[in-house]
C-alpha cells in the first residue's frame, strides 16, 4: 500500500522524525497534536485550536472529521476535561469516534491538552 506523509509546521518533525499525520491506504494517522500559539489561552481555546490543526492535517490527506474512528486526549490537568470535552463534541457530538482521554505530562507545561486522531476513508 501507497504511505503518504503529511507535514505540519514543527521544526522538529525532521530531528524527532515523524510527520503530523501519515496516509496509509484509506486509513489516516493524526500525531498528538498541541495548541501551538495557544498558549496563553483558555483550555476550551486550546482544544478548538488543537482540532484546527487536526482538520487541516485530516484535509491536507484528503480526510474529514466525518472520516474519524478514534480519538486520544491526554490532558495536563485532570480538573480540565469538561472543557475539553465540551469543545471536543462541538467537532465530534454527531460523529462520536472512540474516544479516551488520560492525564499525563506534556513537553510544554503551557499546554492543557494534546489529541491524536484516526480516521478512515469512505472508498
Amino acid at each position: 500500500m501507497e504511505r503518504t506523509n503529511i507535514a505540519g509546521t514543527s521544526p522538529y518533525e525532521p530531528v524527532i522524525g515523524f510527520s503530523r499525520a501519515a496516509r496509509v491506504g484509506r486509513v489516516v494517522h493524526v500525531s498528538g497534536t498541541g495548541p501551538v500559539g495557544a498558549e496563553e489561552m483558555s483550555t476550551a481555546e486550546q482544544t478548538r485550536v488543537v482540532l484546527s490543526l487536526i482538520g487541516k492535517a485530516l484535509a491536507q490527506a484528503g480526510a474529514r472529521f466525518e472520516d474519524v474512528v478514534r480519538t486520544r486526549i491526554f490532558l495536563a490537568r485532570a480538573e480540565d476535561w469538561e472543557e475539553v470535552r465540551r469543545a471536543h463534541g462541538e467537532v465530534f457530538g454527531e460523529i462520536r469516534p472512540a474516544s479516551t482521554m488520560v492525564v499525563a505530562a506534556l513537553l510544554n507545561l503551557k499546554w492543557r491538552l494534546e489529541m491524536e486522531a484516526e480516521a478512515v476513508i469512505e472508498s
